[in-house]
């Protein structure tokens, strides 16, 4: 980790840690971008040992495919004995090549629902899994696949250690927690001091006057990612930037894994600078340093804005949300910003075209993000 540059660890490692290694439940809300990979799989590598055959010591469950394989590379780039063996299940790849790494893995990063799939054709046996941990549990909840994570915690013994990580703790987590795990250590590290670092401003703009917008943005932010509401709206929105001379990553549902795992590479390694996306990213993938974030649509979902959101801020770094609104959509944000606690104030004109990060216009909500709100004023 110190060659790696990590040297000092969040609120959430420092207090979820010890616990976990203690062979505790553990029961830890905190924003994302907070360390709670780092903080569940350090204690993953160090208290598991080599597995026999398809049957894991280990099991992480997440909501996405891009989430699986994120965690399971920094499993095993935790993992500095190199005696266990971390790998991904999810479903929109081919079996072949998942059965084969799962023979010889102790640690099994899945998706509920192709992890469901290799349970029935009794390709994977959960009897001698220790740990059992849900990451973005909330999540899970949101995208319905909470049965299948019932189902598969009941097939893992009764004695095994459950470490659970959510954003929320309310609603269907909270059955999950009363339900799986035994007397769990709770820590909460969603202070104003830890919450990720994001300013939020809103502008009135139709579509058809909005590549100059991005343009600007891109002399601003090195690279950013913009959000659609659909597949076809995504795929539109990247022809019309690349056609503007602007490189671009797509991904969404209508994607590949190969073609998804290639846009997220290009964006990683700067050959495209906005990485187009639905929802199905919000939460999928994790890349340090991302200066801004774009919603070009509105979320269906207000829970959405913050996960869209949070893939910019991350891990100490500073992080800008500009969302780029219809006129006719105005009364709708206000209302859907107002049920997650942002006060919207509209930058408009030019007050919206000079904005810089800390300068008049940029937003933050009143207590998600904790920081001092700017007023606008309308021109």
């Amino acid at each position: 980790m110190a060659r790696r540059g990590i040297t000092e660890p969040t609120e959430i490692q420092t207090l979820s840690i010890p616990d976990g290694l203690a062979g505790k439940d553990v029961c830890g809300k905190a924003p994302t971008g907070s360390g709670k990979t780092i903080a569940f799989g350090l204690v993953l590598v160090s208290k598991l040992k080599r597995a026999k055959p398809a049957q894991p010591t280990g099991l992480v469950l997440v909501p996405t495919r891009e989430l699986a394989q994120q965690v399971c590379d920094e499993i095993d780039l935790l993992d500095a004995s190199r005696t266990l063996r971390a790998t991904a299940v999810f479903g929109g790849a081919g079996y072949g090549p998942q059965l084969r790494r799962v023979g010889s893995a102790s640690i099994i990063v899945a998706t509920p629902g192709r992890l469901e799939d290799l349970i029935s054709r009794r390709d994977i046996d959960l009897r001698a899994v220790q740990i059992a941990v849900l990451d973005e549990a909330d999540r899970m909840a949101d995208m319905g696949f909470l049965p299948a994570v019932r189902k598969i915690l009941d097939r893992v013994p009764t004695t095994r250690q459950v470490l659970l990580y959510s954003a929320t703790l309310d609603g269907a987590v909270s059955e999950l927690i009363s339900r799986y795990q035994r007397n769990p250590v709770r820590h909460d590290a969603s202070s104003p001091e830890t919450v990720p670092d994001i300013e939020h401003v809103f502008e009135l703009i139709p579509k058809d006057k909005r590549l100059n917008r991005i343009d600007e943005l891109l002399q601003i932010h090195t690279q950013l990612i913009l959000f659609c509401r659909t597949k076809h709206g995504s795929d539109r929105v990247a022809r019309n930037l690349e056609s503007e001379g602007n490189r671009c990553a797509i991904i969404h549902g209508n994607r590949s894994q190969a073609q998804r795992e290639r846009a997220l590479d290009d964006f990683r390694r700067g050959k495209a600078r906005i990485l187009v996306a639905t929802d199905v990213a919000a939460r999928g993938i994790h890349i340090d340093a991302v200066p801004c974030v774009v919603h070009w649509d509105p979320p269906d979902d207000p829970k959405d804005y913050v996960h869209r959101s949070g893939r910019t801020g991350r891990a100490g770094a500073r992080g800008v949300v500009v969302s780029l609104v219809d006129p006719s959509q105005r009364r709708s944000v206000v209302r859907d910003m107002r049920s997650i606690d942002i006060d919207v104030q509209w930058a408009t004109g030019e007050v919206a075209k000079r904005q810089r990060p800390g300068e008049m216009g940029w937003l933050a909500p009143r207590s998600a993000v904790k920081v001092p709100v700017t007023k606008v004023t309308e021109e």
